[in-house]
């Protein structure tokens, strides 16, 4: 299978992390992967398209995200955007650049949270924005690097404990694996409903592969993934089915049935629902945003 663009960044083996300060008149680079952690602030291109993973939506007069998958494909359309001059500052660092020793203390968890959530992309609220805008100048400007370095780590710090992030691509989209934190109860049925998404899955068979009650597995599952099964089920079915629309020449109702959905007209009003836009539509915006190499 053919790969999307993969950016070959300016960060070298010697840099803590790469910044661009930059303004432009339009978004014009195509939808892509590098192996780097990136965050990226965009201001005054409010109606663009922000394209993380599975997640397409329309941003507003401020906007910052954080990608942290090397194969999360991503990137910032013009949409609707009418402004002449999209200012942007984009960091770039190694996801190497903390050891997994220097994560694991506790002054560093809130940090590794959120590199973990960002394996799927995140966007900040507007809140955290306000609170971070000035120091991300400050890091901008300064001539020090030492000093800019210790900034840069404030001002991760500053984005993990500022409010709630949002996460933005579907786990089944980014293929992403199952925390090690989670209960081996839990780790067991998110692989089942991954190798059998596409099946009729009924909570009573998933209760009983842990050993539990119809009703203490309801709440339980609830618990610990902060979703009922069925909307977690569809979520899956719904990165299952992106993931096709973006890789495959499959038709949409191919797609639609090969995924778990036994109706095409309901396939195309929930992935409407939660996505923004239909199948077809969000085919035709990867199609238009996404160079293959």
């Amino acid at each position: 299978m053919s790969k999307v663009l993969r950016e070959i960044t300016p960060l070298s083996e010697k840099d803590c992390f790469y910044v661009v300060d930059r303004h432009k008149k339009q978004f014009d680079y195509p939808v892509h992967q590098h192996n780097e952690f990136e965050i990226n602030f965009i201001e005054n291109a409010e109606g663009g398209l922000r394209i993380v993973g599975d997640s397409v939506e329309t941003i507003g007069p401020y906007d910052l995200a954080m990608i942290g998958g090397d194969s999360l494909e991503h990137a910032w359309e013009q949409g609707t955007c009418v402004s002449g001059d999209i200012h942007e500052i984009t960091i770039q660092f190694s996801r190497n650049l903390f050891s997994e020793a220097q994560l694991a203390k506790n002054q560093f968890e809130a940090i590794r949270k959120m590199f973990e959530a960002a394996e799927n992309g995140i966007v900040f609220p507007m809140s955290t924005i306000l609170r971070i805008y000035h120091d991300l100048e400050e890091l901008v400007a300064e001539k020090d690097s030492f000093t800019q370095y210790l900034k840069f780590v404030n001002l991760l710090n500053a984005l993990a404990t500022s409010g709630p992030y949002r996460v933005l691509a579907s786990s089944s989209f980014v293929h992403a694996g199952f925390s090690g934190e989670e209960s081996r109860r839990i780790q067991k049925v998110k692989k089942y409903i991954s190798e059998h998404s596409a099946e009729p899955i009924r909570q009573t068979d998933l209760a009983d592969l842990v050993g539990m009650s119809r009703s203490a597995f309801s709440s339980f599952f609830k618990l610990r993934t902060g979703r009922t099964l069925s909307d977690y089920l569809i979520d899956i079915r719904l990165g299952n089915a992106a993931r096709m629309l973006v890789d495959t020449n499959k038709s949409i109702s191919e797609i639609c049935y090969e995924c778990g959905f036994n109706n095409l007209s309901n396939f195309n009003r929930i992935f409407k629902s939660r996505r923004g836009s239909t199948p077809r539509e969000f085919r035709s915006i990867y199609k238009k945003n996404r160079i293959i190499v």
